[in-house]
């Protein structure tokens, strides 16, 4: 019986139970694995990251050009149209300047994170990714960039494909 007086139903363990394997427990790190599917307009688009290109979607009822790509449009429902290849150039929509990481350490030089939107793309249609080569001062909206790639050798079909965005 607890000190609340609450009485608690079951068998406790003793160590004894563990020695002599009274009670199944394993030390051994277990094999998982899983696979992930991207669908079809991600796997796409993460295929031509490797080949160093970004595409996006065009929906031809609404005359847009949306990025990453989708299967079909959110504002009409139908079916997007074509593929688009769009250039690896655009502005800063918005950023942040991050003086700590995502698991709260503390850097010394700050990390820039912005959504750019992508020359090609509908206004507003972008990603997220790093901005660097740049003085964190001299940041701001509208900021002409472009992508500076991983070595063709080095790339794995994923956005880190584009190691950030450089002013131009």
């Amino acid at each position: 019986m607890l000190e609340t007086g609450i009485r608690l139903h079951g068998t406790a363990l003793e160590e004894e139970d563990f020695k002599t394997h009274r009670v199944f427990y394993t030390t051994d790190i277990p094999k998982l694995q899983y696979a992930w599917d991207c669908g079809v307009a991600m796997g796409h688009y993460l295929k031509g990251l490797k080949q160093g290109k970004l595409l996006g979607t065009y929906c031809k009822k609404c005359k847009r050009t949306v990025i990453p790509p989708r299967v079909f449009c959110e504002l009409c429902f139908r079916n997007m149209d074509k593929w688009v290849e769009l250039k690896d150039t655009g502005i800063v929509n918005t950023f942040s300047i991050c003086y700590v990481t995502w698991d709260m350490k503390k850097l010394i030089y700050p990390e820039i994170p912005a959504v750019i939107e992508i020359d090609g793309a509908s206004k507003g249609k972008g990603i997220l990714h790093l901005l660097a080569e740049v003085d964190p001062k001299q940041v701001k909206l509208g900021m002409k960039v472009k992508a500076v790639w991983k070595p063709k050798s080095e790339r794995e079909g994923s956005i880190l494909d584009i190691k950030y965005f450089k002013p131009i």
